[in-house]
Formats: structure tokens, C-alpha cells, sequence
């Protein structure tokens, strides 16, 4: 099921990390490069200290990364 983009997602709020859901990015000469692409990137929603909420645009799934040393995504 496909969610809607969420209310709060505004495109000046972004961050450029890999999507677990669809992972877009994976052929994109930019991304795998680690530089920002114009077109692979994830709505920031939120967070909460280290933890950053996200959703991607093209596949709407949400997701929670937390940032700090040494977490990985959840």
C-alpha cells in the first residue's frame, strides 16, 4: 500500500540518504558518488535529536535514521 506524502513535508527540508524502500538511487552516478542529486532525495520530516525522520518521494516510504556514531536505520 502506498501511503500519501505527508503534510509536513516541505522540498526546502531535505537530506540525501538512501531509500530502504525502493533505493532509487542505486544506478545514479551522483548518489553512488556521495554528492546531493537533484533527483534522488528524501522529504526530512522531523527528528528528534540524532534521529531523523524521512519519506521518499517516489515511493513514499517513511522511515526513521538515527545519526548518531555507530546506529544504523530502524
Amino acid at each position: 500500500m502506498r501511503l500519501p506524502i505527508d503534510p509536513q513535508a516541505d522540498r526546502a527540508r531535505r537530506a540525501w540518504v538512501a531509500c530502504p524502500g525502493c533505493d532509487d538511487g542505486r544506478d545514479c552516478a551522483t548518489c553512488t558518488g556521495g554528492r546531493t542529486c537533484s533527483v534522488h532525495w528524501r522529504y526530512l520530516l522531523g527528528n528528534e535529536g540524532a534521529r531523523v525522520h524521512l519519506q521518499c518521494p517516489s515511493c513514499t516510504y517513511t522511515w526513521t535514521l538515527d545519526t548518531g556514531r555507530g546506529h544504523r536505520a530502524s
